[in-house]
């Protein structure tokens, strides 16, 4: 018995790593739902996993060491690693939630952010994606956050201040080329950072793409508008109360792609 439990060990961990590969790629691939994989098998059960998959690992590992037969001790070592990388991974995740706002909405401009189009905004509607919330109104008082912020200072703050405080980097581009030059230079750098369907609306000076995340397939809505000799950028995550982070960071990137090419 002694023998074969790194066997199993390595098997259980192998079996643990599926797991999560399932629950991350799962709903990217329309195999799970995002709400199945991140809550129910990341959240809920990942945790125990990962625990009861490193204890009989470690278990292994002392009584291979122990008892012997010492040949074995690498599956029991590899059985323990494949948990704990697991659960660094999970660790890092909280550490970076902790660290931004827990909002999913971010824009250039917070007193006028871009305006999504009529089809878009049906899009969203029809998937029961998040509401466009107004950035003015504090967070507190709008669903979901009336829970999940009761007892924090954000739930006094608006969209606007959140975003002011937090991401202070994200401003409006200023230029100075003709418009239609300066909504085919943005389209161009929607594609250079990996946007898809990306449309544009001449009239409204508007140009919309779809991101997708690698980790679960969150797909999130991104528009530019162009006018006044300013570009401004607007990034909306279709599902879940935090971004955590990715959607300021994509309007980082976005601007960098854009100055480069205004600069090129």
């Amino acid at each position: 018995m002694i023998a074969n439990l790194p066997k199993y060990a390595l098997w259980l961990a192998l079996a643990l790593l599926l797991w999560f590969a399932v629950a991350v790629f799962g709903p990217k691939f329309g195999v799970i739902d995002w709400q199945t994989g991140l809550g129910t098998m990341v959240r809920t059960i990942g945790p125990i996993f990962i625990g009861a998959t490193a204890l009989i690992a470690l278990i292994a590992l002392v009584l291979v060491l122990w008892k012997g037969p010492r040949n074995q001790w690498w599956k029991a070592a590899f059985a323990l690693a494949i948990p704990a990388a697991l659960m660094a991974g999970l660790v890092s995740v909280a550490n970076q939630a902790a660290s931004v706002p827990p909002i999913h909405d971010v824009a250039t401009d917070t007193l006028n952010p871009p305006s999504f189009s009529e089809a878009t905004i049906a899009k969203r509607e029809e998937i029961g994606a998040n509401p466009l919330n107004d950035y003015q109104a504090p967070l507190g008082q709008l669903e979901p956050w009336k829970k999940a912020l009761a007892d924090s200072p954000l739930a006094g703050k608006s969209h606007a201040q959140v975003i002011a405080d937090s991401f202070p980097e994200l401003r409006p581009i200023p230029f100075d080329i003709p418009r239609d030059q300066a909504m085919a230079l943005v389209a161009a750098a929607m594609s250079d950072i990996g946007l898809e369907d990306i449309r544009s609306d001449v009239q409204a000076g508007t140009i919309e793409g779809t991101a997708e995340t690698f980790a679960f397939g969150f797909k999130d809505d991104v528009v530019a508008r162009i006018e006044d000799g300013v570009i401004d950028l607007r990034s909306v995550s279709r599902v879940g109360l935090s971004d955590l982070g990715y959607n300021a960071a994509r309007l980082r990137e976005l601007s960098d792609a854009i100055k480069a090419r205004l600069n090129g």
